[in-house]
């Protein structure tokens, strides 16, 4: 008789936790230094309300990207597909998945926001971790002015939508209770993320520390700017080159195979699959196109 045991399947809750305690040990395993941002990790520290995470979010630099990734894969993770449009969707991390697990992870080498070098960003950040004990193993996540900033930066990045504005809502409230701006604001400077996390920090620095604000770079102003995926790519299209314009735009209204298999792993790739999706997602375009005007009209203002 068989157990029912053996086709019990973890929840979305168990699998990210216990997808923390896998990577903590295989970046131990190879002498790699990880750190576990946003998810489980800052609802402990209290920075967060409690919410269920559906994915674990680990933090390792550009250097050990690919090795980490590799080892991840060789335990049947798999890289998900990604849109190969970096100028329009600049990466910050890969995602991998497993068939047999409820959750991605998500290996980041950068964050939006952050304008420093990618391996300074990291070398600045690793110096301000500390453990905490999660899923039976200790853990580097970050400290709590460090992870106050991620977790800033990540909702200022549509700070109109509910939960972003609730997030940042409450960590103002929290900054302000534990007196933090100070060492914020330093890992701002040194993390050269000053001018995206102004909305954020503006109002709660005293007026003899206000820095001289930089202005915002390109790809965090078209983060901002650019709600919709349609927006984004307009943009991206009026500000490249003349002469990469012509093939942006064929790839913006025929896809290739990658940016399919990014919205959907398991989309069909047939001739008339492939045909049904780009259907499919002009009919998006179209439906969108309200709230691309309006991206486009803050953009061109």
């Amino acid at each position: 008789m068989s157990n029912p045991n053996d086709n019990a399947e973890l929840s979305v809750d168990e699998g990210v936790l216990l997808g923390h305690a896998l990577v903590a040990r295989v970046a131990a395993e190879l002498g790699i230094r990880a750190f576990f941002i946003k998810g489980p990790a800052s609802v402990l520290q209290g920075l967060r309300k409690p919410k269920t995470s559906g994915d674990v979010d680990v933090f390792v630099s550009p250097q050990d990207l690919d090795a980490v990734v590799a080892a991840l894969q060789g335990r049947g993770w798999r890289k998900r597909p990604v849109d190969p449009d970096s100028k329009t969707f600049p990466k910050h991390s890969v995602t991998v998945d497993h068939p047999e697990w409820p959750c991605c992870i998500d290996v980041h080498f950068r964050f939006p926001g952050m304008e420093a070098p990618a391996s300074d960003c990291f070398e600045t950040m690793w110096a301000n971790t500390e453990q905490l004990a999660l899923a039976g193993q200790d853990i580097r996540v970050p400290s709590k002015p460090l992870a106050i900033l991620i977790l800033a930066l990540h909702a200022l990045r549509s700070p109109d939508l509910p939960p972003c504005r609730e997030d940042l809502d409450f960590l103002t409230a929290l900054t302000r209770e534990e007196a933090l701006a100070s060492a914020i604001l330093e890992l701002s400077e040194s993390t050269g993320s000053l001018a995206a996390t102004r909305p954020f920090l503006g109002d709660l620095i005293p007026a003899s520390l206000v820095p001289v604000w930089p202005e915002v770079s390109t790809e965090w102003r078209n983060r901002l700017l650019a709600q919709e995926p349609g927006s984004a790519r307009i943009i991206a299209l009026v500000q490249a080159p003349w002469q990469e314009k012509p093939l942006m735009l064929l790839r913006a209204v025929f896809p290739g195979r990658q940016v399919l298999l990014s919205r959907d792993v398991h989309a069909n790739m047939s001739l008339k699959g492939v045909l049904v999706q780009n259907a499919a997602r002009w009919g998006r375009f179209s439906r969108a196109l309200p709230k691309i005007a309006r991206d486009l009209n803050r953009y061109s203002g």
